[in-house]
């Protein structure tokens, strides 16, 4: 069965996050993903936050720039928000954007090798192995966690272009596509994944969870808010996202889903005019059409 999603948009100020979440939770939409864009809101404090209001509501943040974080830091966080909330948290890590990364001082020289080092060490820790780690990014001597989770939450990557995906396939639980790509390109994106576990040593069909961002307008004014959204538009490419009512946005979820994505989080514009509308946009009309 696909997971429907929605994205609390950090454009919106943090003490909007309260009446959206609850909004999410009460609707019975699956999941509220939050993104850690620089320099908006954190992702683990929204995340938490998000958590203690809700009931059921799945969080995932997709994703947490690594260059900013320590890996041991990122998997104490993740551990407490599992323990905390079992089953509910979903930790997406990437290489950051890295024209933000160069503004604080903390581009990375590779950050696909710093990536893979830490997705290493986190999903390690998270399973509660003591590891010893010296890489060109990530050093660690003996560091185990006091109090890890009874169960390792997934730890999500990620990623555009072929080594990054490679890169998910080989060293995380599941990949984080953004609202650019196409059915085309999650099919392509499948493939990548696929060669990257079996480089890794495992199995190349085995589980791997697909996240895939929707742009999604709805409601008056819908296409042109869409349009400036997606900005100029290249006649050769298809265009990402939808405008339209529950049954135009249901289409354009299965499309994703037949080519290979398990969740699809719709993400709205950033001039939204009713972010807690679209929530139950989603839960109450476009959820019921989706197998």
């Amino acid at each position: 069965m696909t997971a429907l999603g929605v994205v609390f948009r950090p454009q919106l100020p943090p003490e909007r996050l309260r009446a959206m979440a609850r909004a999410a939770d009460a609707s019975g939409l699956e999941e509220l993903w939050l993104w850690e864009d620089c320099f908006l809101e954190s992702g683990i404090a929204s995340a938490s936050a998000a958590l203690a209001w809700t009931e059921r509501l799945r969080v995932g943040i997709g994703l947490l720039p690594v260059p900013l974080r320590n890996a041991a830091l990122t998997a104490m966080e993740a551990a407490t928000l599992e323990r905390l909330f079992p089953g509910r948290f979903v930790l997406g890590l990437g290489h950051g954007v890295q024209d933000w990364m160069g503004q604080v001082g903390a581009r990375a020289a590779s950050p696909v090798t710093l990536l893979r080092e830490h997705l290493t060490a986190v999903r390690a820790l998270l399973r509660g192995e003591r590891v010893t780690m010296a890489g060109r990014c990530v050093t660690l001597d003996g560091v185990a966690l006091d109090w890890p989770p009874a169960t390792a939450p997934e730890v999500l990557a990620g990623a555009i272009g072929p080594r990054s995906l490679r890169l998910t396939g080989e060293a995380a639980d599941g990949t984080i596509l953004d609202a650019r790509a196409t059915p085309d390109e999650v099919r392509a994106a499948r493939l990548l994944i696929a060669e990257g576990r079996a480089e890794a040593g495992r199995a190349p069909d085995g589980p791997h969870r697909m996240v895939v961002y929707l742009h999604t307008a709805t409601g008056p004014g819908a296409a042109a808010r869409l349009s400036a959204e997606l900005g100029p538009r290249d006649p050769a490419s298809p265009r990402p996202g939808i405008a339209g009512d529950a049954k135009a946005v249901a289409r354009a979820v299965q499309r994703l889903t037949e080519a290979g994505a398990d969740t699809v989080v719709l993400q709205p514009t950033a001039d939204e005019p009713d972010p807690e509308g679209f929530i139950r946009f989603a839960a109450d009309e476009v959820r019921p059409l989706i197998p």
